[in-house]
């Protein structure tokens, strides 16, 4: 069975690959897991200087395992624990991350480039979090990080409306760095990365962890009402609801319960 993520090191760049192709890359447990590991592994090597993140076949991310957050909501469990933990070692990474979203990164795969430090997407990527048309809520930590990369008049629309955005709108609003054509993402990246694994890795960790320190005082906002309030949602009709119609690729009929 192929490792849900792979490793590989050269020339100081670290590439972290997502490897669910025939699931779109969908999170699941072994995949957040296994993303958590090698990152973890990856902190303690000097060798590296860059962490590049990306998904194997056509997809980047489309977010959560849907019949795994199914199961979870059937045994009543939060099916955004571990996904806020191992964003957060991501962001928290002191080599600088960069991700490559060459396809479409929708929900927990979105929020997972949010949390890397540069985005680069290819003309032909669609970005989204539709969690609207699945009944469920972003939790806080997730859409604040939103909130912190967007401004809150573009994370309302991309949170209420739920459509995915092409890349080019992705770009203009902040959502990514960098829009190349498809063909050019490879060289693109190497790039970028080269260059990122170029500079002078103990400013790079000072100036990432300055940046970091700067958006900390997010830490203090109370949030108690809203983790109520997205608890109430996930465990609701509708959620169990949103995820089966997402299954069975139809309308689903919500009801407000």
């Amino acid at each position: 069975m192929d490792a849900p993520v792979l490793c590989a090191v050269a020339g100081g760049v670290a590439t972290l690959t997502l490897n669910r192709p025939d699931k779109r890359n969908a999170l699941n447990t072994a995949l957040l897991a296994g993303l958590d590991r090698h990152v973890a592994e990856l902190e303690a090597r000097d060798d590296v200087r860059v962490i590049v993140v990306r998904g194997a076949g056509p997809a980047f991310c489309a977010g959560m395992d849907l019949d795994e957050l199914l199961a979870r909501h059937a045994a009543a469990a939060d099916p955004e624990a571990d996904v806020t933990a191992v964003l957060a070692r991501i962001e928290r990474a002191r080599h600088p991350t960069l991700a490559v979203v060459h396809g479409d990164a929708f929900a927990g795969g979105c929020e997972l480039a949010l949390h890397c430090d540069l985005r680069i997407a290819a003309e032909t990527a669609r970005l989204a979090m539709p969690l609207a048309r699945l009944g469920i809520v972003v939790p806080w930590v997730l859409g604040r990080k939103l909130v912190e990369v967007v401004g809150a008049a573009h994370a309302r629309e991309i949170l209420l409306v739920g459509r995915p955005l092409d890349a080019a709108r992705a770009l203009a609003i902040g959502l990514v760095h960098r829009v190349v054509p498809a063909a050019g993402i490879e060289a693109a990246t190497a790039e970028l990365a080269a260059t990122l694994a170029g500079n002078a890795p103990l400013a790079v960790r000072a100036m990432k962890a300055t940046v970091l320190r700067a958006a900390a005082d997010r830490d203090g906002i109370a949030h108690d009402d809203l983790d109520e309030l997205a608890r109430r949602a996930r465990a609701s009709a509708d959620a169990e609801e949103g995820i089966r119609a997402m299954l069975a690729k139809r309308r689903p009929s919500f009801r407000g319960e």
